[in-house]
């Protein structure tokens, strides 16, 4: 009994530096943002009694001067960029992650690095950098323009296009990543049964691959989308204002708008959402593995 309580007091004294981290820097700015969005806007910003759905009725676009749906917009413009870019990293990371996989192993390591080492370079400077690689007459955007994707001398930025090019590059050392541990780990057995019983790509693909790298794909689909829905950097410096996503939304309330409640009820949409989108991946995760157990 006196052994058990040592290691009893020992597990509490090697938790409790984290579980103090996670509680004063999680918990309680967590729980302060969401009591913030159910008070009133002060006449400097800062919220102050009565306690008011005001910030609600301001984020669904209820305003003095009526109703507006540019907030919805905002974050139906904030699901459909986060999906897109979602479904393009995914596109590109499953053949450049079977491509490292299966390389020979001194060239992995390489590759490897190649695809994180842009990650260590701070946003802002890779999103600069994407600035200047659209700007109008570069070679990129005159070659747009020769195609007729855009009208000469402007450029593809800024713009939402942009935008998806910056959440696509910035995310997809996130996907590459789990799914290169998957590959890893993938049964080629299943893979050349398929082939022997003559199936299709597609259905070699779908009956024999994904559903050995789904944890990998399901890890880094949490990795990328759930950051790139509450983008801002890039979408601030690539957007110029035409594709403002719910980050932007949220953070031009504390700095411009001067309008904290609204900003934390615009804070609490973005966990609600991540909740949500949690789950649908959990269920999607359970509908595609079958009888496999996908962890989120």
């Amino acid at each position: 009994m006196r052994h058990w309580g040592s290691e009893t007091r020992y597990l509490l004294l090697s938790v409790a530096p984290g579980a103090l981290c996670i509680v004063v820097f999680l918990v309680l700015p967590s729980v302060y943002l969401m009591g913030m969005a159910f008070l009133s806007n002060g006449p400097y910003g800062l919220p102050t009694l009565p306690l008011s759905l005001q910030a609600f009725r301001e984020l669904a676009g209820f305003g003095f001067l009526g109703w507006s749906p540019g907030n919805l917009y905002t974050l139906l413009r904030s699901l459909w960029q986060t999906a897109l870019a979602t479904v393009l990293v995914i596109v590109i990371a499953y053949p450049a992650a079977y491509t490292i996989a299966t390389r020979p192993v001194r060239w992995r390591a390489i590759m490897l690095l190649a695809v994180v080492v842009p990650s260590w370079t701070n946003q802002v400077i890779r999103s600069v950098g994407w600035m200047n690689i659209l700007a109008p007459d570069t070679p990129v955007s005159n070659l747009a323009a020769s195609l007729e994707l855009t009208e000469a001398q402007m450029g593809l930025f800024p713009s939402q296009f942009a935008v998806i090019v910056g959440l696509v590059y910035n995310f997809l050392p996130f996907m590459v990543l789990p799914l290169y541990a998957a590959f890893e780990r993938l049964d080629h057995s299943q893979v050349e049964a398929a082939q022997d019983l003559f199936a299709q790509p597609w259905a070699v693909f779908w009956h024999a691959v994904l559903p050995q790298t789904l944890p990998g794909l399901m890890a880094g689909t949490v990795l990328v989308a759930i950051p790139a829905f509450g983008m801002y950097v890039v979408t601030e410096l690539l957007g110029g204002g035409k594709a403002t996503m719910v980050g932007n939304l949220v953070a031009r309330q504390f700095a411009q708008a001067s309008n904290w409640p609204l900003g934390a009820a615009g804070a609490i949409i973005m966990i609600v959402m991540t909740l949500v989108g949690l789950r649908v991946l959990r269920r999607l995760g359970q509908r595609l593995g079958g009888d496999r157990e996908v962890v989120l």
